[in-house]
């Protein structure tokens, strides 16, 4: 029964990885002159959805204060970085709960590898982001099976800040990088 669930599943990502991509949302970075980043998300229709404020420490590791469209907080992102220059970011909901984490390496050609793993550490989805020429970001989504579920483009202003569109398979999918 397991296995007919698992081979369903993935019949159903094939379909989907072969059907229309549809916009999710955007979000927008603004730095200010202490190097504090807030994020502002919105979805497909425009509507603010959340908010994320990253500072960084002495140290060299963010956190970052997630929010609703309330201003209430919802989770929290702490990133450190390792001397070979991998990230790991630990995710919590507003209780202070560990719900995931992101594991980041960056290869030889400048493509950044990311894991993303469920609270008791399996791998649920893996995403691959690249460089243009001009500084614009392109990160492709793949789920646990390795299918792709979205992707988002991103790109950096003359004042230096991001703007963001994410792209599904799935109407209904959201794809926020935390």
């Amino acid at each position: 029964m397991k296995k007919l669930m698992t081979t369903l599943m993935a019949v159903v990502f094939a379909i989907t990885a072969n059907a229309q991509s549809f916009n999710v949302g955007t979000s927008t970075t603004n730095k200010d002159c202490f190097g504090n980043q807030t994020t502002t998300h919105r979805n497909q229709y425009g509507q603010t959805t959340g908010t994320s404020t990253s500072s960084t420490d002495c140290f060299g590791n963010t956190t970052t204060t997630h929010r609703d469209r309330y201003g209430s907080t919802i989770g929290t992102s702490t990133t450190s970085t390792d001397y070979f220059g991998n990230t790991t970011t630990t995710h919590r909901d507003s209780y202070g709960n560990t719900t995931g984490t992101t594991r980041s390496n960056t290869d030889y050609f400048g493509n950044t590898n990311t894991t993303y793993s469920n609270p008791y550490g399996k791998s649920t989805g893996t995403s691959t982001t690249s460089t243009d020429y001009f500084g614009n970001t392109t990160t492709t989504y793949r789920n646990q099976y390795g299918l792709t579920e979205g992707t988002s483009t991103s790109s950096t202003d003359y004042f230096g800040n991001r703007n963001t569109e994410q792209r599904s398979n799935n109407s209904n999918t959201t794809i926020w990088s935390w």
